[in-house]
């Protein structure tokens, strides 16, 4: 097969039309909502971590901003500073939800050393921002 300059021209416009591979795109979210703003320090170490299939793997069950990954198993992170005023609730949830709800499916994360109490405070960090 023999490819013509036309031929040759539109596959580069094409090509060229792509988004560069890596770039920072903004990721759609339930309810179209926005991307998590820019992200510095141990909030972003915490999205990170929340991000982790080998750490928090928060996507596995919630739905949250700055996400393309859908859950319904728990609730979708949003407005968590409103909802938990007091830090220590939050960190307290992250760390063993199971202390106040025998009941959850929800994986103690301190308590079974899933993440360091160092990570909680970053992932926290995070949700801060949801």
């Amino acid at each position: 097969m023999r490819l013509t300059i036309p031929v040759l021209l539109l596959a580069a416009a094409a090509i060229l039309a792509l988004p560069e591979i890596g770039a920072a795109q903004q990721k759609p979210t339930a309810a179209g909502s926005a991307a998590v703003p820019a992200l510095t320090g141990s909030a972003l170490a915490g999205q990170k971590l929340a991000f982790s299939r080998k750490k928090g793997n928060c996507l596995a069950c919630h739905t949250m901003r700055g996400s393309d990954v859908p859950s319904n198993v728990g609730p979708e992170l949003v407005n968590l500073k409103a909802l938990f005023p007091h830090r220590k609730d939050l960190v307290a949830i992250v760390t063993n939800e199971q202390a106040r709800n025998p009941q959850t499916v929800m994986p103690p994360f301190g308590k079974n050393l899933i993440l360091s109490a160092k990570e909680i405070q970053e992932v926290v960090d995070f949700l801060y921002t949801l």
